[in-house]
């Protein structure tokens, strides 16, 4: 598992690309398509507060991945609705990476919960 820093940046990452792809490849392309790039280059600034360990920072950007992370299920359920498997591939990949970083989020927190907690005593 990544750690915190790098998931943010790696779902970041995935965000943009799987999200201009889609609004790039689309033969009617919606200014929706780019929401959830919108939500990478916020994670993208947020980046140097999470390696810092800036704790503001990082629940920031806990909430962002949390929103895009429930957003993107109705783009899910729409792509298998219409049938289409590389929209639901570029979906797939944005909710995966976006779950990633949940999921390293939160051990970084547990820990540092812990260290705080061991350096308490």
């Amino acid at each position: 598992m990544p750690s915190a820093p790098i998931a943010s940046l790696i779902n970041a990452a995935v965000l943009i690309i799987m999200s201009a792809w889609g609004y790039l490849g689309s033969a009617n392309p919606s200014l929706t398509a780019l929401i959830p790039a919108a939500f990478g280059v916020a994670l993208l600034a947020c980046h140097p507060g999470v390696r810092a360990e800036n704790k503001v920072v990082a629940h920031i950007a806990v909430v962002l991945t949390l929103l895009v992370f429930l957003a993107l299920f109705m783009p899910m359920r729409g792509a298998i609705s219409r049938g289409d498997a590389m929209a639901g591939l570029r979906v797939g990949a944005m909710l995966g990476a976006s779950l990633v970083a949940l999921i390293a989020f939160i051990r970084s927190f547990i820990a540092a919960r812990k260290a705080r907690e061991a350096a308490a005593e």
